[in-house]
């Protein structure tokens, strides 16, 4: 066997036994509480430092699979000499901010070792922590080894590491001219640069600026994994990836053809349906074009649907669900906009979003349904197929009902519930259903899901640096005072907001736009007025909308590749699509009763 293949398989045993244990420790508590007793002594402290193994080794296998986020400008590079170019510099940068974080990361643990904290079993803190300069030295070799197929161009890339040390020398240099280099790492973000690779070098550069010790940087980690709620993102990003390996999106695709196949355009109905439930397993990562596109276009073609309407409607729907629970970017904003004094609690996001994620399929739903009016068979509505479709998909349809539950019911913490998902979904498709098996399906399930969980966790990561600069700086006082002076009513900054959003969303990747922004946004909306659930609403639709939005949104460019489409005919096929979407968010953002009113009639607002 060779070496690259041994090394896969350790990352990956790895990430699993870290995703097992995470799993299994939170359900040990809830079922210890609820029997009285405390099974599990330093529990937090164990999920925190399984959270960052998570982060950080799932990191390194995103570099290793060269899936890290990154802004969509790099698509338009081509393939030639320009498309080499930019990897190189891009690559660059990545390993030489990797290289300057592990030693920052170094630093941190050498200081943590001093300090002689334990964890429950007596295993010193310190050699857990040991995974963030591990990991980050070797990312940045992996990103040097990527920069290029020749051994000249990667060896000149992995020498950018140590030309970022012996620049740190010239500081009074860097200090007094310290725009320059922001530049060029903004013209490496538009070039391909991973987006936390941009962070973390801003981060890194802003701190030299200020005469800061680079380790300010990394011990901002710290401050992230204490979050209770952040755990969470791993375990349901696993838990949607484990019933999207299965088959359970036949089963779905049964039932909502029995439920909705008698109307006009009942099969597109019943593909936005099924493709924006897969879209809040999958958290909007691309998955559901990818996975889902292949089984639904072609029945969409033999059903009398025109081209491009199939392809508007694949595109679209594929950001549906967003708002809906377990989806992932609700709880990312929750931790996010949590960290600047506010709560915004995951469990009243996904209340809040209920009827707007409702009303942005319903928009979709309606408008196929008037495309399809004329186009394909509509099936005799059957009372039986429809309970025995139902029946065949219970396992699937009782998972987000469990999780709201779970969690609505105080039974269990969000970390918890979403423990409790994974495992359901984990027993399911091996025991019950048997889509798949441990050793066929369910770890390679468990491994991607970890490459998005640690691009999305690393990126968190790097970003608490840019983050804790910016308010040390009172940026967003200063913004706040800019925004106030000439914007006065809550209306026309809820439109401004519209348009940023709109704008940033077609720019940058969903997870990326929610940990640059939401800190930023968070305190704007409060000092207008704005509630911050109702807000998250709005931010998560706005760029739920951005994922069709022209020339650089995300799901454009997926359609334009799975189904082998000019992107200019991707563009005008989704661009009905967009204006439909886009009445829906400009009624979630006018009506706040839309958000709100199911919180009030709970007793939350």
């Amino acid at each position: 066997m060779k070496l690259t293949q041994v090394l896969l398989r350790v990352e990956q045993g790895v990430l699993v036994a870290a995703l097992a244990l995470a799993t299994l420790i939170p359900l040990a508590e809830a079922t210890g509480r609820a029997l009285g007793a405390n099974p599990v002594p330093g529990a937090a402290a164990y999920i925190q430092h399984l959270t960052m193994w998570l982060a950080f080794a799932g990191g390194l296998l995103a570099t290793r699979e060269e899936k890290h986020l990154m802004l969509s400008t790099a698509e338009f590079l081509g393939h030639g000499t320009v498309k080499r170019f930019a990897r190189f510099v891009s690559h660059a940068l990545a390993a030489a901010t990797c290289g300057v974080l592990a030693y920052a990361s170094a630093l941190v643990v050498a200081e943590n070792r001093s300090s002689g904290s334990t964890l429950a079993i007596g295993l010193p803190a310190w050699i857990s922590e040991c995974v963030m300069p591990l990991a980050l030295g070797l990312m940045a070799m992996r990103f040097a080894w990527h920069a290029s197929d020749r051994w000249g161009w990667r060896a000149l890339a992995a020498a950018a590491i140590p030309g970022v040390f012996a620049l740190s020398q010239a500081q009074e240099f860097v200090t007094s001219t310290p725009w320059p280099f922001a530049v060029v790492i903004l013209a490496c973000a538009l070039l391909g640069a991973p987006v936390f690779t941009v962070m973390g070098s801003l981060a890194l550069l802003l701190f030299f600026k200020d005469q800061t010790p680079v380790a300010a940087v990394s011990l901002e980690i710290y401050r992230l994994i204490a979050s209770p709620t952040l755990p969470a993102i791993p375990l349901l990003t696993a838990a949607g990836y484990v019933l999207a390996e299965g088959q359970a999106s036949t089963r779905l695709l049964r039932l909502f053809r029995s439920l909705f196949g008698w109307l006009p355009g009942g099969l597109a109905v019943m593909v936005a349906a099924l493709l924006a439930v897969f879209t809040t397993f999958t958290g909007g990562s691309g998955v559901t074009i990818i996975a889902l596109g292949g089984l639904v276009m072609p029945m969409l073609l033999k059903d009398r649907y025109s081209e491009s309407f199939s392809t508007g409607l694949v595109t679209a729907s594929g950001s549906l669900g967003l708002l809906f629970p377990p989806s992932l970017p609700v709880i990312l904003y929750s931790v996010v906009a949590s960290q600047r004094d506010m709560s915004v609690p995951a469990d009243e996001l996904y209340v809040a979003g209920l009827l707007p994620g409702l009303l942005m399929v319903a928009l979709v739903v309606a408008w196929a349904m008037w495309q399809g009016r004329s186009a394909g068979e509509r099936q005799a509505f059957a009372v039986r197929e429809v309970f025995a479709s139902a029946w065949n998909a219970k396992w699937e349809l009782a998972l987000p009902v469990c999780i709201v539950y779970l969690f609505a019911s105080g039974r269990a913490s969000m970390v918890e519930t979403a423990a409790a998902a994974l495992f359901y979904a984990a027993f399911v498709s091996v025991v019950i259903t048997r889509d798949i098996t441990v050793t066929k399906g369910l770890v390679q399930a468990l491994a991607k899901s970890a490459v998005l969980t640690g691009s999305v966790l690393i990126l968190l990561s790097a970003a608490m640096g840019t983050t804790s600069y910016i308010v040390d700086a009172q940026i967003p006082d200063l913004l706040l005072g800019w925004v106030k002076e000439h914007i006065h009513s809550p209306l026309v900054f809820l439109l401004a907001l519209n348009v940023l959003l709109l704008v940033v969303g077609c720019l940058v990747d969903l997870f990326s736009a929610i940990v640059v922004l939401a800190p930023l946004i968070a305190p704007m909306g409060a000092a207008f007025g704005i509630d911050p659930v109702h807000l998250g609403v709005i931010f998560i639709a706005n760029l739920e909308l951005g994922f069709l939005t022209p020339p650089v949104g995300m799901n454009l460019f997926l359609s334009s590749s799975r189904f082998g489409k000019p992107l200019l005919q991707v563009y005008k096929d989704a661009f009905p699509f967009l204006l439909i979407l886009a009445i829906g968010v400009l009624l979630i953002t006018y009506v706040p009763a839309m958000s709100l009113g199911v919180l009030e009639l709970l007793g939350k607002r």
